[in-house]
């Protein structure tokens, strides 16, 4: 199973859409968001500049557990700022061990400073799926006699 191919290529096998919400919205309006959207983060951006991620688990943990309401509190007071983001050119089995290792289930993708897209650890899941797929097709095709070697 190859895994060293660059994040780019699977931004480029999936959708275009970047989800974002300003820091100011209020955590209601961010998870009607995600609810609506069917996603489990929302990249926390102004004009471009990125200020942290909002997930489920921010949600559950910062206002849920600790009797804040989502209709009252803002993003910009629970999000998690301090995140790890890849380049590019990281690749897929990078992305699955920092996610892994520092046990979160999104990564923002930066072209220099620029925000260019959000991995998730189901795209990475279904990437290497699909990408060993291909890989047993090609092998049974050859084995078959149908690809020149």
């Amino acid at each position: 199973m190859k895994t060293n191919h660059p994040i780019s290529s699977l931004l480029h096998a999936k959708a275009a859409a970047l989800w974002t919400i300003v820091p100011e919205a209020t955590v209601f309006e961010a998870i009607q968001l995600m609810a609506e959207k069917n996603i489990g983060a929302l990249l926390v951006m102004t004009g471009g500049q990125l200020h942290g991620i909002f997930t489920e688990r921010d949600y559950t943990r910062k206002v849920a557990l600790q009797g804040k309401t989502s209709k009252e509190t803002r993003v910009r007071e629970i999000l998690t700022a301090h995140i790890l983001t890849v380049a590019l050119d990281d690749t897929v089995e990078e992305c699955m061990r920092l996610m892994t290792d520092k046990r979160v289930r999104h990564l923002p993708v930066l072209a220099g400073e620029k925000v260019v897209g959000l991995v998730s650890i189901g795209d990475l899941v279904n990437w290497i799926i699909s990408t060993q797929n291909a890989e047993i097709e090609q092998l049974e095709q050859y084995i078959a006699g149908g690809v020149a070697a």
